[in-house]
């Protein structure tokens, strides 16, 4: 493992959270097994209980894929199902992965992986170069927001490491991803199986003129992740202190969903309109002289409102929109129902529950080219679309675009209470 004494302080690192997308047996877990291994980032026994664990299969390697396939159903498999949560630090900065599931039944839960990504790394196989999945997750991944793609065409070696078959699928994928919106793009060509251009350069390509796939991880920008413009605050708990000695003491505690906020900044509570300033900004380590998105703090007001768990303080001359009814796009997770107009679900956005309606379903989605599917809209398991929903009382949210705090949501089954969608507000 690595000396963090070594590193700058390991608390004031950058953290970059990334998910490994891509079809079965594109091997995303080889990669994240590479990177852990190769960045120093396992322990010994760790790797041993691998190599063994890789002789009794009989792989006749060291099949590093272990590392991440945690369910026993994964490793008899050779494939990833559940979303595996992984971290690990170098000297420049901590990184969380999600590695998630290729295949198409899992759609739902690469969703969950990348709902809080900064960056997707998508594998192909070079063998077979663009597939359906491979547009699949990266539809996902610009519908989350999701600001960097690193496409990283594996298994060179099983193709001679032929420059023409990596420049091919990037053409290819370029082309696709026009329609996408992902500002940043970069291709590495790899062998996670052997260490190709993984963590260090490869000298089976010399062709390739850019960075391993560590090093862009380690570099890539990632500080405009958070909206720091608009000032929200989605009130989580109000805090009201038993101790006599603090009796005086009211705070709104919650996480900063975007902007910055400040003492003697005047801010409004909504649903009610009413306004005030800031008295303070209040953490378990003491005031701060401001707060911003991500933090979790508490406020006090310098005047008595009625404030409770899912209301929000914003800035009285930047609100977000409040409605009741809106437009979103919809993942849907249920495999036991398909979504249906007229139902009613539980909502839960930012900290605020409420019950909805679904008013109508526009269309959906065809991932493999992006069409508007207008004339069957019955939207199932991993199906995506666009639909309208009215909630019993307003919402305070932003377009996901610009906020995706306060422009996501879930829908969960009233008798089971199972989460069945996810959505982005338009």
């Amino acid at each position: 493992m690595m000396d963090y004494t070594k590193t700058k302080n390991y608390l004031d690192m950058d953290l970059l959270r990334f998910t490994t997308a891509g079809s079965v047996d594109d091997g995303k877990s080889t990669l994240i097994g590479r990177l852990l291994c190769d960045s120093k980032a396992i322990f010994e026994d760790q790797l041993e209980a691998v190599e063994q664990s890789s002789k009794q299969r009989g792989d006749g390697y060291v099949n590093l894929a272990l590392l991440t396939d945690g369910l026993k159903a994964e490793r008899e498999q050779g494939i990833t199902i559940d979303v595996a949560y992984r971290y690990f630090a170098t000297p420049r900065r901590k990184f969380i992965i999600a590695d998630t599931p290729g295949h198409v039944q899992y759609t739902r839960n690469m969703v969950t992986g990348a709902s809080t990504a900064n960056l997707a790394i998508i594998l192909v196989d070079a063998r077979k170069g663009i597939i359906e999945q491979t547009c699949r997750h990266s539809f996902i991944a610009s519908l989350l927001q999701i600001q960097h793609i690193l496409l990283c065409v594996n298994k060179m070696d099983l193709v001679d490491y032929d420059e023409g078959v990596f420049n091919k699928i990037v053409e290819d994928f370029t082309e696709f991803a026009s329609r996408l919106e992902v500002p940043h793009m970069d291709f590495v060509p790899i062998s996670a199986l052997h260490g190709d251009n993984v963590v260090e350069p490869s000298a089976n390509m010399p062709w390739y003129r850019g960075a391993p796939v560590l090093y862009t991880l380690e570099t890539v920008y990632c500080g405009n992740e958070f909206n720091h413009v608009d000032a929200r605050l989605p009130v989580q708990w109000v805090i009201r202190p038993q101790n006599h000695q603090f009796h005086d003491f009211r705070g709104f505690a919650g996480r900063i969903a975007g902007g910055v906020f400040k003492p003697d900044d005047e801010v409004m509570a909504l649903p009610s309109g009413f306004t005030t300033r800031v008295s303070g900004i209040h953490t378990l380590d003491g005031d701060l002289d401001e707060a911003f998105a991500p933090m979790s703090v508490s406020l006090t007001l310098r005047d008595e409102l009625d404030v409770s768990r899912g209301d929000m303080l914003v800035k009285p001359h930047n609100v977000p929109k409040v409605s009741q009814d809106f437009d979103a796009m919809i993942c849907w997770f249920s495999e036991d129902q398909n979504l249906q107009t007229g139902r009613k679900y539980v909502l839960r956005h930012t900290t605020k529950e409420v019950k909805c309606v679904i008013k109508d379903i526009r269309y959906k989605v065809n991932i493999n080219n992006l069409h508007k599917i207008e004339d069957d809209l019955n939207i199932g398991l991993n199906d995506i679309g666009r639909i309208s929903v009215r909630a019993s009382s307003p919402l305070f949210y932003d377009p996901y675009r610009r906020n995706r705090l306060t422009g996501s949501f879930i829908l969960i089954d009233e008798m089971t209470n199972d989460t069945v969608g996810a959505g982005m507000i338009l």
